[in-house]
């Protein structure tokens, strides 16, 4: 790489892809091109009558056209559906004005500050990427929380906030399937795995503990991967940063009333774990399933409110003992202030929405799927050459279909029964799956979360778009992807267990 003279290193390929990348419109006016675009494509695909078979189902699916009356009607009727159902903005509306909160009063930079203070730099990422990788824990709202968090704390030591924030993203995005406990996603797939392998055993199981052991150790590996990333790829590249107000934040310490109002925070948080492990640890415990297990139990379901809720309140005990709060009405009012500047979010959602759903309207995204898995199954690959290529393909299928689920509903029933009937464990085919669906969600362009994280980006670089989050996110995709694929080869050869056992082969 070399030098710039804003302090910055290049790299050809990387300042190419940012280049183009900051060179698209708005996203806005990008997705208002993408839905015409689909519309013409969903229209030549109707008339050419694409279609394929269902294989979970067994029912024919057909390409629908949005320019058609059944199409244009269609879209009158979902148009406002589409944008208040979309998932994501309840999610990122609600954590921002929660998390926002908590920066308000003041406890995050001193949390912070305290906890970081004398980390190295290693250290310092380390602890961000491996907490993002495990944030499958608590869902899709880690997406939001922890680059967040990870740019505050960068910037609080003085390091470019963005490297943090960059680190957090490409941990919660890229690294989403892997995590050091069982997650719902583990029971999500594992339920569609089992279906599939019953197609060929009746009698087989497929428990959600089946890739625990490999996750386990994808979570160490990747948090490597990630800070060799970040220190000779994305740092180099952001140059130098300076914070507006980083003299005071050098030397300013702890007051004797911000260490008081930590502690009080700190015992709430105590508290607040110990209720909830009351509700969840006994066998009887009121948020626990009606199976009486935690994974499908309310908990699980209900993780995001709990995190919502502790931000709120541990927020309220700081900011009442740090005197950031005198009235009741300093509660709401900070709230509203932490949604500053999320309106553009809104109204990119609105488009957003309407061309996810638009999408799934034409039934292309499982066309595109079908069509791929048979053209796998067709060119008869064994062994490795059939893994990698099957990593290969779901990462590019993920470009245009982000639904983990969705996609795996879909290959499933194909590749389980394939990789059975070759020797290989159920459970070997949904850790290929996993990897090949997890990499590139750090790159997907319409992955509803880059508009978040370009606005949350956009505080320190006013320059920064998406071109520059895809071109800085494609060292980690790549990185992840290479360690992922090593580590199964290493896998395979040694015929390491997966899980409580389960091996690689039948």
């Amino acid at each position: 790489m070399e030098k710039t003279a804003n302090g910055k290193k290049s790299g050809r390929i990387l300042d190419f892809i940012e280049r183009v990348g900051n060179r698209l419109p708005h996203p806005y006016i990008l997705f208002l091109r993408l839905c015409l675009i689909l519309a013409v494509i969903s229209l030549l695909c109707s008339m050419g009558g694409v279609s394929v078979i269902n294989p979970t189902t067994g029912d024919p699916v057909v390409a629908n056209s949005l320019l058609s009356r059944d199409g244009f009607i269609w879209l009158l009727k979902n148009l406002l559906s589409n944008f208040q159902s979309f998932a994501p903005l309840g999610l990122v509306l609600a954590m921002q004005m929660a998390i926002g909160f908590a920066e308000r009063v003041g406890l995050l930079t001193t949390a912070m500050r305290k906890a970081i203070l004398g980390v190295p730099l290693w250290a310092l990422t380390g602890t961000v990427l491996f907490l993002g990788i495990n944030g499958s824990i608590a869902s899709e709202a880690s997406i939001i929380v922890v680059p967040s968090l990870a740019a505050a704390a960068f910037e609080s030591v003085g390091m470019h906030p963005i490297a943090g924030l960059l680190a957090g993203y490409a941990a919660t995005n890229a690294g989403f399937t892997a995590c050091i406990i069982i997650a719902g996603t583990d029971v999500l797939l594992s339920g569609v795995t089992e279906t599939a392998a019953q197609l060929i055993d009746p009698a087989i199981q497929v428990n959600a503990t089946c890739n625990w052991y490999f996750m386990i150790a994808s979570v160490f590996l990747l948090t490597i991967v990630g800070v060799f990333v970040n220190k000779h790829f994305i740092v180099p590249r952001l140059g130098e940063y300076r914070s507006p107000n980083a003299d005071a934040v050098a030397d300013q310490e702890i007051t004797e009333i911000q260490g008081k109002a930590l502690r009080n925070a700190g015992i709430f948080t105590i508290l607040y774990i110990l209720a909830f492990a009351v509700m969840v640890i006994p066998a009887n415990g009121i948020l626990r399933g009606e199976d009486g297990s935690i994974l499908n139990g309310p908990f699980i379901a209900g993780l995001v409110p709990v995190l919502i809720i502790f931000f709120i309140l541990v927020g309220v005990v700081y900011g009442v003992t740090a005197g950031t709060i005198k009235q009741s009405s300093d509660v709401p009012n900070l709230m509203a202030q932490a949604l500053d500047g999320m309106t553009s979010y809104i109204v990119l959602v609105f488009v957003i929405a309407q061309f996810i759903n638009m999408f799934s309207y034409t039934n292309l995204g499982m066309i595109i799927a079908v069509k791929s898995a048979d053209a796998l199954k067709a060119a008869g690959f064994t062994g490795i050459p059939l893994m990698l290529f099957f990593i290969l393909l779901c990462c590019v299928v993920n470009l245009f279909m982000t639904s983990g689920s969705g996609k795996w509903y879909i290959f499933a029933p194909i590749l389980v029964p394939m990789m059975m009937m070759m020797g290989y464990s159920p459970a070997f085919a949904q850790i290929i799956y996993r990897i090949g669906d997890s990499t590139t969600n750090a790159i997907t362009p319409i992955y509803p979360y880059i508009p978040i994280a370009i606005g949350m980006a956009k505080a320190y670089d006013k320059d920064f778009g998406m071109g520059s989050l895809i071109s800085m996110m494609l060292p980690y995709s790549v990185a992840f992807l290479l360690v992922w694929i090593v580590q199964l080869i290493v896998w395979v050869v040694f015929s390491l267990p997966l899980g409580p056992g389960v091996g690689v082969f039948l």
